[in-house]
């Protein structure tokens, strides 16, 4: 009887203790979380977040011919609410016009200026040749009276008819003098008057560019559509208060809808995946069961500094294809480049993944009930996945954590990468100094 009892304690207490090393290991695994190695397509995909626009649009323009007044900042006064639907000659929006006003009011007083010097000269010119035409009919007159004097007096002394004779001559060429002194008055007072004609003309267009300009300052749609703001230097929209610049004075924009696009931008280290003609999967953040398709149309040369941002970054536009009326510009949008995609490809999570000393890349791979760290070699990367190019086979387990107790274990290297790993040591290890030859002295 003892001796059952002794067996059936014995058998309970084997029991119990597998049934707590089992409940053990089920706890140990169910802490750490574990995956297969998968095979199949890999796609290498790039994540952006980028804004709607128009491909193509219609700007508003301000006054660009203030530049030739040296005005080269104008404030936005007002200006019709965004996305405002518009009809051409409708008005968009007014500028600040008082440093304009002033030099319109400086340039009608030089106008006025102008046109008195023009009348003043006129009547100068007017009374000199006047003048001069009175003085040469009189000279003419006393060339008369002189010729009169002298067929009179040819029965007159020698003496007497040669004073008349020289009488003559002098009003002769008085006559004569004053005729080409009439000749180049003239000719001085046409230039006089084509001088100040042509001021005149001057300030009178310049007039009637500022009055066209002043017009202007009421800014009004070119074209039928939506309006759109347009944004500043800063990356912030140009709304009332704002200044534009009189080299890009554009106000608004009027977008043809029929035609988006999508623009993002790829940071430096992954600028070079994107080339132009790649599909991109879009998503909007204001209808998230919406799913759109593009192309990249366009990779920036050069980088740029956005702000709020330490990296450099590349700008790249994405053609959305197709129509769809719900698309409106400055919709924030959610954007996967396809960079490329192998048809075949071994991989596991980027949380599955660890390194050693920057040189070493390593999973936890399971092994029957052992856990085995586990030398590999990577291939490509997307934002999830990473492909394995050796050290896995497909369907292999591996941990996305690491297990708890092989932190300090060895590592499994791969025969051909510790090969190469020694060789590179081999040829980066310094050569020995030669050994210096006995001299024959020393003999």
């Amino acid at each position: 009887m003892k001796k059952k009892l002794l067996i059936g304690g014995g058998a309970l207490a084997v029991l119990l203790v597998v049934f707590f090393i089992v409940r053990g290991n089920k706890a140990s695994e169910t802490a750490d979380v574990m995956t297969s190695v998968k095979r199949g397509p890999f796609k290498i995909e790039i994540e952006t977040t980028g804004e709607l626009e128009a491909k193509n649009s219609v700007k508003i323009l301000g006054p660009s011919q203030l530049r030739d007044f040296r005005i080269w900042n104008v404030t936005i006064q007002s200006i019709i609410d965004e996305g405002t639907v518009v009809k051409k000659g409708d008005w968009v929006a007014t500028l600040d016009r008082s440093e304009f006003q002033n030099r319109f009011n400086e340039k009608q007083i030089e106008l006025e200026k102008a046109n008195s010097k023009f009348v003043q000269t006129q009547l100068d010119t007017t009374l000199q040749m006047r003048q001069s035409r009175d003085e040469l009919i009189n000279l003419r007159y006393g060339k008369d009276e002189k010729q009169i004097v002298l067929d009179q007096s040819k029965f007159e002394p020698p003496a007497t008819i040669k004073q008349n004779q020289i009488d003559l001559e002098k009003a002769i060429r008085a006559y004569d003098q004053a005729t080409e002194n009439n000749k180049i008055k003239k000719k001085q007072n046409i230039e006089k008057m084509r001088e100040v004609s042509a001021e005149l003309r001057k300030v009178q267009n310049e007039f009637t560019s500022m009055t066209k300009v002043m017009e202007s300052f009421n800014v009004i749609a070119p074209e039928d559509g939506m309006v759109i703001y347009e944004k500043g230097w800063d990356g912030k929209p140009i709304k009332g208060g704002s200044q534009i610049n009189m080299w890009e004075p554009t106000v608004a924009t009027l977008p043809d809808l029929t035609k988006m696009m999508s623009k993002t931008y790829v940071n430096e280290v992954d600028v070079r995946k994107v080339k132009a003609g790649q599909d991109v999967s879009i998503g909007l953040d204001a209808y998230p069961d919406k799913k759109l398709t593009g192309k990249v149309i366009r990779v920036a040369n050069v980088g740029e500094q956005r702000p709020n941002s330490d990296a450099k970054v590349f700008e790249v536009a994405v053609e959305i294809n197709g129509t769809d009326p719900t698309l409106r510009p400055s919709m924030t949008t959610s954007n996967r480049i396809i960079a490329s995609v192998i048809d075949s490809a071994m991989f596991v999570p980027l949380e599955c993944l660890h390194s050693q000393a920057d040189t070493i890349t390593y999973v936890f791979k399971k092994e029957g009930i052992n856990t085995v760290k586990q030398e590999v070699v990577v291939g490509q990367t997307n934002s999830n996945d990473v492909v394995i190019l050796k050290g896995l086979v497909e369907d292999d387990r591996v941990y996305l954590s690491i297990p708890a107790g092989s932190e300090n274990d060895e590592i499994s290297l791969l025969k051909e990468m510790n090969g190469k790993r020694k060789k590179k040591e081999e040829e980066e290890k310094p050569a020995e100094p030669a050994k210096k030859l006995p001299t024959a002295s020393s003999n």
